[in-house]
């Protein structure tokens, strides 16, 4: 077995211990429009607030048709204390109204298509893409980017670099729940900050990259 898949691995077995991220506990590959909406939501937003702001808001309006019939003050209150809640009032109403016009209501399964929707980045389209379609897709976010890195997996500048460079390094099977994996060790073990290097499964495969104090 090599490096790479070990230490996905045991991730993944570590990983396990404290559950999934919000997004995929809550959303699955038959709702693609709530993944993208929760996607926007959970920006700069911890997992807690984004939950409880996409029930308020799909209690309300869960399809482009109703959203898009809501005044931004509405879609504003519904999604506080989110944050940049005003911004994303705007930017759900701009993608609602361009799914209907531009694709016949549906969410696209293009990745192309899907950056063409205003606010939308490779990020929350690759998310969109594996969660929401089943389509395999990385989906790069501070986490994946700063844990691959860390470990010594890839040497990259940011998150579309880390993209590619994982396209070629990880198995397709791993490539649409990397992202889970890697959010859920990155929130628990290894934090930003000091992480827990004592806890954590794969510390003697690791180069411990730019950590100069752990726990």
């Amino acid at each position: 077995m090599n490096r790479v898949l070990r230490i996905l691995l045991l991730i993944e077995k570590q990983a396990q211990k404290y559950g999934v991220p919000m997004l995929e506990k809550k959303y699955n590959k038959k709702a693609p429009l709530k993944i993208l909406i929760a996607c926007i939501l959970s920006l700069r937003t911890k997992d807690a607030i984004t939950e409880k702001a996409s029930k308020r808001l799909f209690d309300i309006a869960d399809t482009a048709q109703k959203i898009i019939k809501l005044h931004d003050k509405s879609i504003e209150r519904l999604i506080y204390p989110v944050g940049f809640y005003r911004n994303k009032a705007k930017t759900i109403k701009k993608i609602s109204k361009s799914i209907i016009e531009n694709f016949s209501g549906k969410v696209p399964r293009k990745l192309e298509k899907l950056l063409s929707l205003y606010g939308v980045g490779r990020k929350t389209a690759n998310l969109v893409l594996g969660l929401g379609y089943n389509i395999p897709s990385i989906c790069v976010d501070t986490h994946v980017h700063r844990i691959t890195n860390r470990l010594g997996l890839v040497k990259t500048k940011n998150p579309v670099e880390t993209e590619f460079a994982l396209y070629k390094l990880i198995p397709k099977r791993y490539w649409i729940k990397i992202n889970s994996i890697l959010v859920t060790f990155g929130q628990n073990i290894c934090v930003p900050v000091s992480p827990f290097c004592s806890k954590c499964m794969v510390y003697n495969y690791c180069k411990r990259t730019g950590v100069k104090k752990h726990r």
